[in-house]
């Protein structure tokens, strides 16, 4: 069997806060059974090989509590007669997490991904309490914890178009503060809203600004022996190496996550979470089932459909039709033009870098 990847939605979409873009809102299905949990891990320790890694997500995921994670890793002490590499990773928005969180975190090497949006100002335009107040003192809170204790984590920045527009200022904020391990992650909107209708909405030309913006920070930074690293570049940097990008959205064609659902039932990724696309659920079915079902065949298969312009431009080897979640029903991604854009502007550069060329 080969290595597992699981992403796995404890509380489900149930939240402390209410992020205005959040598109989980009405999506909650309780607390995860710890009955379940234990036979998640079995399942999933018995069919990965070499390696098997535990991604914890929501709504937000602390709120299924810390014995719920102390029990995550009794059972995958007990269950590992394989001898797995086992990682464990969480994105929080960091709002619970108090010292004995943090020292937990520390002493089990999770690796975490902590939401922060960039300066007070701009986090706290969506990034907000029931009661409309901003949550940016207590993310800044849990950071600082996190350097105290020595827990491993990553800052998740939600592209919006306030944060486009203000590339420079939540790049400069993020190095002063020390954070040198970013994800950006672009806004989306609901599946069932048109593109671009909300305040919040980031538009192909917003998506294009912020790149170019942020790529000569990056590679400025990069020049001075003061290299932040950036997931999305770090991964054109591994492809100019030949070796396959490591974000999901980036390589083309659907992987299955084997995306658990608090209530048991298992999807291949965590954009599709509805009844069309479940493959399975965790206490009935097996990995090998879920993954080789009708269902998740589809899915996977359906990635495979790219605009016919797709084929003859340039750019595909590195662009791969990018992530299925932004493709229009023609097959063209929402981002082409700033895609192409971005690539022609960077390219050079990036070359640079890496002796390998591209293209």
């Amino acid at each position: 069997m080969p290595p597992l990847s699981m992403l796995i939605k404890p509380a489900s979409g149930c939240c402390n806060l209410r992020c205005r873009y959040c598109f989980y809102k009405e999506n909650t299905h309780g607390i995860m059974p710890l009955e379940m949990l234990k036979v998640l891990v079995k399942k999933a320790l018995s069919f990965a090989d070499s390696s098997c890694t535990f991604m914890f997500q929501g709504g937000e995921p602390t709120l299924a509590g810390l014995p719920f994670f102390e029990k995550l890793i009794e059972y995958q002490s007990k269950y590992n007669t394989k001898s797995v590499t086992i990682t464990n990773s969480i994105q929080t928005n960091g709002i619970m997490i108090d010292k004995n969180w943090a020292d937990f975190f520390a002493r089990k090497d999770f690796l975490i991904g902590l939401s922060l949006d960039g300066t007070k100002e701009i986090h706290n335009q969506n990034r907000i309490f029931a009661d409309e107040s901003g949550t940016f003192s207590c993310v800044l809170k849990t950071a600082e914890l996190f350097n105290r204790t020595g827990v491993q984590y990553n800052i998740l920045c939600v592209v919006t178009k306030n944060v486009a527009r203000c590339a420079r200022q939540v790049y400069n904020f993020f190095k002063s503060k020390g954070f040198r391990y970013l994800q950006f992650i672009p806004c989306l909107d609901p599946l069932e809203e048109e593109r671009g209708s909300n305040a919040y909405s980031l538009t192909s030309q917003d998506y294009l600004h912020f790149l170019k913006t942020t790529f000569d920070l990056w590679y400025e930074d990069i020049k001075r022996k003061d290299a932040v690293s950036i997931r999305y570049f770090d991964n054109f940097l591994a492809m100019a190496m030949g070796q396959p990008p490591e974000a999901c959205g980036m390589s083309g064609i659907c992987g299955c996550q084997f995306v658990t659902e608090a209530d048991g039932s298992v999807y291949p990724c965590d954009f599709y979470v509805g009844s069309e696309w479940k493959i399975g659920h965790i206490l009935e079915d097996s990995f090998e089932d879920m993954r080789f079902s009708e269902v998740c065949e589809q899915f996977i298969e359906e990635s495979r459909h790219l605009h016919p312009g797709c084929k003859a431009c340039k750019w595909l080897p590195l662009c791969r039709g990018g992530c299925k979640r932004d493709r229009t029903a023609s097959g063209k991604n929402y981002y082409c033009d700033s895609y192409k854009a971005f690539l022609e502007y960077s390219l050079p550069r990036l070359q640079g870098l890496n002796s390998n060329s591209f293209i």
